[in-house]
């Protein structure tokens, strides 16, 4: 594995455990890494959780470093213990794979929750793009037998989160139109086939399929012009959550790409999210607009 980057100046008060193996494998995917705030207390700390993107089947765990400095520097101090999954990429396995994995690290997190301090009841969920649809499902299928799996050694600890952030995830790969339909597509490679060949397993991995009364809180962000997954991906998880009068927010980014455009405004939403969920914060929430902070091309 390549050495790892220095970590961001804002990270500088954390300690960072690399590769903690959660699935009970040699497999470098199936590994997390954990980063704990050098100053001790005797509260545990709540948990963030990065689940990385790149289609299913590229991107890595470390990516989160970058992503995590940005709320730091947002909140201003370790309010948080962090943590950042690895899964199996669809070119080794294919669908359910990467879900179970995610929630062998989520069950892992909870089961050595006292070991490093943490809260067993506040753990939050964040992606972005194919990361976005593993937190969704997350925040959907929790504690589903069949999406569950049987990945490592904490199989009856629970898999539930308390709260999901998703940046501009795929929800439903049918609707998605265009080269999503095509037998090469990253969606078609997940799934082991082209989308529409595939109807019953497309459902599977589709995170409205799995939309229940007790499903925690959700906050989606995408951008209005995002090219590679259409903006209508997220109204359509949103819509679904909002069918069931569950909670969820949809933050719009006019004019914003995949990923591109998303300023400090964002930023600061999210870390209001977290503190309502997570600290019980009072905070008000209201889908809103927000401006592109760069035109995506």
């Amino acid at each position: 594995e390549p050495a790892a980057k220095p970590l961001p100046a804002e990270l500088a008060s954390y300690k960072v455990l690399r590769n903690l193996d959660y699935a009970g494998t040699d497999n470098p995917r199936q590994k997390l890494d954990l980063l704990l705030p050098q100053d001790q207390t005797d509260t545990p700390r709540p948990v963030i959780v990065y689940i990385h993107g790149g289609a299913w089947l590229g991107g890595d765990k470390r990516h989160a470093s970058n992503h995590l400095s940005r709320l730091l520097k947002v909140t201003g101090s370790p309010r948080y213990a962090f943590a950042s999954i690895g899964y199996r990429l669809s070119g080794e396995a294919i669908w359910p794979a990467q879900i179970h994995d995610c929630k062998a690290g989520i069950r892992w997190i909870r089961a050595n929750a006292e070991k490093y301090n943490l809260d067993p009841d506040r753990i939050a969920v964040w992606g972005p793009s194919a990361g976005g649809h593993l937190v969704a499902m997350l925040g959907t299928s929790g504690d589903d037998k069949a999406m569950e799996g049987d990945v490592g050694p904490h199989t009856t600890t629970s898999s539930r989160v308390t709260c999901v952030a998703n940046f501009f995830g795929p929800t439903d790969f049918l609707q998605m139109g265009g080269s999503h339909n095509d037998a090469d597509s990253p969606e078609s490679r997940l799934v082991g086939g082209a989308i529409q060949e595939h109807v019953e397993e497309v459902a599977t991995a589709n995170p409205i399929t799995y939309v229940s009364k007790d499903d925690p809180p959700f906050l989606t962000v995408h951008g209005t012009q995002d090219r590679l997954v259409p903006y209508s991906q997220g109204v359509l998880l949103h819509e679904a959550l909002e069918r069931s009068d569950l909670e969820s927010t949809l933050i719009t980014v006019n004019e914003g790409g995949h990923g591109r455009g998303f300023g400090e405004p964002v930023f600061k939403l999210l870390c209001q999210f977290f503190a309502h969920h997570l600290h019980g914060e009072e905070v008000p929430w209201e889908d809103r607009t927000n401006q592109a902070t760069v035109k995506s091309k």
